[in-house]
This record gives structure tokens, sequence and C-alpha cells, in this order.
């Protein structure tokens, strides 16, 4: 057994040549290595790692599988994380070449420096240095066949990188094109958008001109009537409009005092019999006023205890018309009586007294006119209340609505329709033949047989005006509305 002695290992490594500094190793330490069946060389590794290779192949596969339900964006994020991939991969693939490289350099040099100290030594040691030889030979030719498969590995990054960097051209092309149409769109919702605002502002421009057009035409209108008002001299009118009334005054009493004198005049010049100065028709003798009997004598019977009648005496003749219905002390005229003497009979016990008015019936003024300017209307409507239907009193004081139409009369409460009759001959209008005081306000009207009412309206001038309008509109379809008894002539 040979030995060998301080100075020979001293010796042996002077003689070792160094390795070269230009060498590089990637770890501190020098890989692990055995030897497996077939004298093959194989490396210890201490965990098992995936390879770059695999994870490329496996996001690529994610990736094709998700390509259909991926929006495009998400889809280009995808390529280009995958091309990052591939460059990172590209990298790792220089790294492991040049570290292949130096794996080549420093067996190459560990070979000689082993064939260099297999000449020197003998025994046993050579047969170790033998053996050290065999197993860097079996390294070089497994580092050599790893070689090959990093080549073919990196033909496969090579052709993996150039498909990922087509797809992700592919993806900037489809996001660049939805880009343009998103692009296109917007530009198109904007000019929409511009064109209703140009609209609307338009609108509101011509609005504000046609609103400042009437502004000015009011304004010109309210000028004109301050002229007209300033050459009408205000003060003057007013003064002239009090003396207006003051002489209306005096013409109401001089009225009254005419009507007083002719009464007298005319029982002293028919000479009546010896009852007539006990009765006389108070009242305005004009349409629109209401008529009463009073007693002027205490000789006179009770009023309460006499019978009454009234008539109505043409102008133009004596014959006495009697009014049905009027047997009350108070009658109230109404168009009928226009023109016409009105008289009322009073029988009492043991004797018959005759009253009449001074002279025929006056007008109503303005009433005409209003009438006229109505029947220019298709349909006019008078705010009433019902105070009896069919005889009976209602208690409601509800405000109910006449319409007097050109061819037929309707009474209603709001959407209800309580009668609703055309005009005919069953038809009868007139006003009410007694009642009071509230008789210039209300009017009979009897709709059909069997349905009849008392309607009491605002005033004197709508109670009239309805009746005249009724009967013009009845004429003009060839109907005489009148009253019960009533013997009308033709246009009254």
């Amino acid at each position: 057994m040979t030995r060998l002695t301080r100075e020979f290992a001293t010796m042996q490594k002077e003689n070792v040549p160094a390795v070269s500094a230009d060498v590089t190793f990637l770890s501190s330490r020098f890989p692990n290595y055995r030897i497996g069946s077939d004298n093959q060389v194989l490396e210890v590794k201490d965990e098992q790692k995936v390879s770059m290779k695999e994870i490329v192949a496996r996001e690529t596969a994610m990736l094709l599988e998700q390509q259909k339900r991926l929006s495009v964006r998400d889809l280009a994020h995808k390529f280009e994380k995958g091309l990052a991939a591939a460059a990172k991969l590209s990298e790792e693939d220089k790294l492991k070449e040049a570290a292949s490289l130096e794996k080549h350099v420093l067996l190459r040099n560990l070979r000689d420096a082993l064939e260099s100290l297999r000449g020197r030594v003998t025994g046993k040691n050579k047969g170790d240095v033998e053996q050290a030889i065999c197993m860097v030979e079996a390294l070089a030719v497994q580092l050599a066949k790893r070689e090959g498969e990093l080549l073919h590995e990196k033909e496969e990054v090579k052709r993996l990188a150039h498909f990922l960097k087509q797809a992700s051209e592919e993806a900037k092309r489809l996001v660049e094109e939805e880009r343009s149409i998103a692009r296109s769109e917007i530009e198109n919702a904007r000019a929409a958008v511009q064109r209703v605002e140009e609209a609307i502002q338009e609108h509101e421009q011509t609005s504000r001109a046609s609103g400042k057009q009437d502004y000015e035409e009011l304004m010109k209108e309210v000028q004109e009537a301050r002229r007209i008002k300033m050459l009408h001299q205000p003060s003057k009118v007013m003064d002239m409009e009090y003396e207006l009334r003051a002489l209306r005054i005096q013409l109401v009493e001089k009225s009254k005092h005419s009507i007083l004198l002719q009464k007298e005049l005319i029982m002293k010049k028919k000479n009546e019999d010896e009852f007539s100065h006990l009765y006389e028709i108070d009242g305005q003798e004009l349409l629109g006023s209401f008529l009463r009997v009073q007693t002027r004598s205490d000789e006179a019977a009770e009023l309460s205890e006499c019978s009454i009648q009234w008539y109505r005496i043409a102008s133009d003749s004596e014959k006495k018309e009697p009014i049905s219905g009027a047997n009350k002390q108070v009658y109230a005229p109404e168009p009928f009586d226009v023109g016409r003497t009105l008289q009322a009979e009073i029988t009492f016990e043991g004797g018959k007294a005759m009253v009449s008015t001074t002279g025929p019936i006056d007008p109503a003024p303005g009433l005409g006119s209003y009438v006229e300017a109505l029947v220019r209307r298709h349909d006019t409507e008078f705010n009433v209340v019902i105070t009896q239907m069919n005889g009976v009193d209602q208690p409601s004081q509800s405000i109910h609505a006449l319409h007097v139409g050109k061819m037929r009369m309707k009474l209603c409460k709001g959407k209800t329709t309580i009668a609703k009759e055309y005009y005919s001959s069953a038809m009868q209008l007139c006003g009410v033949r007694g009642g009071g005081n509230a008789a210039a306000q209300a009017v009979f009207w009897q709709v059909k047989q069997g349905l009849s009412f008392i309607i009491a309206f605002e005033s004197e001038r709508d109670r009239n005006a309805a009746i005249m309008l009724a009967r013009r509109f009845a004429f003009d379809c060839n109907i005489m509305l009148a009253g019960p008894g009533d013997r009308t002539p033709l246009g009254s």
C-alpha cells in the first residue's frame, strides 16, 4: 500500500493546475451527484421545482380556454402578461446557456486536473482518480444530453413567444377597433346632444322673443288706455257720475209721486165702484220687481180673508186674460207682462174690488241687449237652487246648474244630470206666480208631464234672461214656450 507523505501532498497541490478565474458558479456549493443504473450520473435535487416552460404552457392553455368569455381588454392584458413571461423565460434560457457553458469549462478543467493527477498517483489512490475521471466523463455526457433538451426547450419557447406576440398584436388590434367604434359612438352621441341643446336654445329664444313681443304689445295697450283715461279727465267723469246718481234718485222720487197721482187720476176718471179705494198695488211697475196688493183704508177687509186673482190686460183692448196660479198677494211680472197692464181682483165677503197698475209694465234696462249677447252662444249656464220638485219643498240649498241651449234645457249638479229635455209642447216655463218677495228671482219649469221644478236664480236679471232666452230658442224650434194657461202671441 502506497503511503503519501506531507511533501507528496504539497507537491500534488502545487502540480494541479488552478481553475480559471473567469469561471463563475451559480451556486456557492458544488452540485450533489450520484451514480444511478447503467453508470448514469444523476443530480440530487433538494426540492421539486416547476419549470418555466410548464408555467407558460399552463397559462397559455388557460388563456385559450378563457378567450371566448373574456373581454377584449382582459384578453389583451393576458396576452401581454404571457409575452412578458416568455421574455422572462428567454432571459432564463440565456442564463441557463451561460451556466451550461460554465459547467463544460469546469468539467473540462476538472478532467484535465484528474488526468494529470492519475499519472502521479499509484495504488488505491490511482483507482479513485480513475473512478473520478469516469464520473466526470459520465457527467459530461449527461450534461450534453441536458444541453440537447435545453435546445429543444429553447425552440419551443421561441415558438410560444412568437405565438404570444402574434396574439398580443391581434388583441391590440381588436382593442384599437373597439376603441375606434366607441369613439365614433361617443362622437355621434355628442353630436346628438349638441343638436338637442341647440334646439332647446332656439326654442327658448323663440319663447323669449314671443313673450317679449306680447309684453310690448300689452305695454302699448296699457299706455293707450292711460292716454284715453287722461284725455277724458277722470275727475270730471266722477263729478258727472255723482250728478247722474243724484238725478236718478230725484227721478225715482218723481216717478213714485207721478205714479200716485196717475192712480188717483185714473180712479177719479173711471169712477169705479165704491170698494176700489180700499186697496192698491204697491211696487215698481217694471220687469225685475214685484207687485204687492195692500190695503189703503181701515175699512178694507183683511187680505188673508180675501181671494185674489191677477189678470193681464192688453194695451190695445180691454179684454182681460187671467194668469193661472197668480192668486197670491204678491206677483212678480215676467217677460210676457211687458207692455201690458196688470190688474188684481180682490173678492171678499160682501163685495169685490178691482185695482190695476197705472200703466203697462216697463222692460228692465239693458236686459234686451244682454239676452241678444247670450243668443249668440250655443249654451248658457245659470247657477240656481231647487226649492220645489213636483210640488214638494226641497230642504237642500245646494247650487245646481241650469243649461239653456239652442235645442234643449238641462238641470244638473256636477256630473249628475237631474233633468234633461228637448223643447216640446209638453214643456212649460214662466215666472213663479206668487211666493213672496223672492218671486222675482224664481221660475216654474215643467220639464214634461209628471216632472216639474221651482228654481231660484241668483238675481232677477238672470231669471228674466233665462226665460227670454229659452222662449227665443224654443220659438226657433217652432215651440211656443209659456206658463200654464197662457195664450202667447207670436214673437213674444
